[in-house]
């Protein structure tokens, strides 16, 4: 069954509940409404011709005391200590079969006789004679037959007419909650067919829950498109950086194969090329699976650490290695929520990056703020254009294609260092002076920032 007849049916017998319920209801309102007057007219009537019976001697007709109170369409009976009947009087012929039923100690009964109701309220006089007995008065309720008869034909005439509106309501509303949905199916069937990322169109004024679903599907697929064109970029890019080395290996290896074994000297030049650039492709190739670690959501243990400590910890092997001078200055201890792991990592990353395009001094700061820490990494060497900034964490981008070939970068560093960034909640920002050198700062919050991958 489809949502839009399943809306319609549910909201009809809803509805159709409720009039129902709301009209039995208002029913037995009104019908205790008038069996409480009927009830009330009769009980002063009663009370009445006991009074009278009080003022009745041997020279007045009880019958003529009797006839001023009758009910009408119905009858008034005079009934012994013992239960039997001393005098009748009946104004109809029907309700002479009548016999009223009481329930323990009640003084009226309301029966139905002759499928018509019947009220019955028994008191106590005296009779003529002193005698105390129990006067009935019996009244046949046929008006109150006639206006509930009245009333249920209103009411169920009322229901059908009103439920002619709540089915087209119900049916609009069907159309009204489906119709993106049904917008919805059509264009991820268009997107099945055609290979493409289509959107939907929203009104200026959809701001509803279907407005914010077509909204979220679009964010959706601009999000997929954004990805699916990344990722054929990065395939597009790891083929042809991973082509060159490739190409040179081979032609190297050939080379060796023709003149390598009788010419020492293009030997040694050919291995050289050949471990060169398989080192290159080494690292080229654990790079982009540690990007598929990070697409993956890498896990991040986050706990108190000084990040000082960390900085200090990743510049020793550092100035090990490399024999530089990597000097670091500012405010110690410096305790955030961070993983310092994958901190390490990170400034690993600028660091070896400032490494490799400076001959000076490297730098590295830390400084307070009032939510934080930054730490910056600052070189003194060629800089970074101010046209290439945008670009340099996109992966693969170099500044310079040939210096990056000489130092040996793949293009992966700076993009990896992005991503690590993303998982700690830190940012980047990078300045740069052509010719002067490069400051990368990244801040790090002191309390854990939870980010959306």
């Amino acid at each position: 069954m489809k949502l839009k007849t399943k809306i319609h049916l549910f909201s009809t017998l809803l509805m159709l509940v409720i009039l129902s319920l709301t009209n039995i209801g208002i029913y037995f309102v009104f019908e205790k409404m008038a069996y409480d007057t009927e009830y009330n007219q009769l009980q002063l009537r009663s009370n009445e011709i006991t009074k009278s019976f009080s003022k009745v001697n041997e020279k007045i007709d009880i019958g003529t005391v009797v006839g001023a109170y009758m009910p009408p369409n119905g009858a008034i009976r005079v009934y012994d200590a013992t239960g039997k009947e001393i005098r009748k009087f009946d104004t109809v012929g029907t309700i002479k079969k009548y016999k009223p039923q009481f329930e323990k100690n009640a003084n009226f009964s309301i029966e139905k006789f002759e499928g018509i109701p019947v009220l019955t309220i028994r008191t106590p006089v005296i009779w003529t004679n002193g005698e105390v007995v129990e006067l009935q008065m019996i009244q046949q309720l046929i008006d109150v037959k006639e206006s509930l008869r009245t009333l249920t034909l209103i009411l169920v005439g009322v229901t059908a007419i009103a439920m002619i509106p709540i089915i087209i309501s119900s049916i609009a509303l069907g159309r009204i909650l489906t119709h993106p949905i049904v917008k919805l199916i059509e264009t991820m069937s268009q997107s099945r067919k055609t290979g493409t990322y289509e959107k939907i169109s929203i009104p200026s004024n959809g701001k509803d829950e279907m407005g914010q679903m077509a909204k979220t599907f679009n964010d959706l697929m601009e999000k997929l498109e954004t990805n699916y064109n990344q990722q054929e970029q990065f395939v597009s890019n790891a083929s042809h950086e991973l082509r060159t080395p490739l190409t040179v290996i081979e032609s190297y290896a050939r080379l060796l194969t023709r003149r390598g074994f009788d010419n020492r000297d293009v030997a040694e030049e050919a291995v050289g090329a050949i471990l060169g650039e398989s080192v290159r492709m080494k690292e080229m190739i654990e790079q982009l699976l540690q990007l598929a670690r990070n697409h993956e959501q890498m896990k991040y243990d986050f706990a108190e650490t000084d990040i000082y400590e960390q900085i200090e910890k990743t510049l020793q092997p550092m100035r090990q290695a490399y024999s530089r001078d990597f000097l670091l200055e500012g405010v110690r201890p410096a305790i955030a929520n961070t993983d310092g792991k994958k901190l390490r990592q990170l400034l690993f990353i600028l660091l070896d990056n400032a490494r490799k395009y400076s001959d000076d001094l490297i730098k590295t700061t830390i400084e307070e703020s009032v939510e934080g820490f930054i730490i910056s990494v600052i070189d003194y060497g060629n800089g970074i254009p101010e046209d290439a900034l945008p670009n340099i964490f996109n992966r693969f981008y170099r500044v310079e294609e040939d210096r990056s070939r000489k130092t040996g970068g793949t293009g992966l560093g700076l993009a990896i260092a992005k991503e690590l960034a993303n998982g700690l909640g830190a940012r980047l920002k990078v300045e740069s002076i052509y010719g002067m050198g490069t400051t990368i700062r990244i801040f790090i919050p002191k309390e854990r920032i939870l980010t959306e991958f």
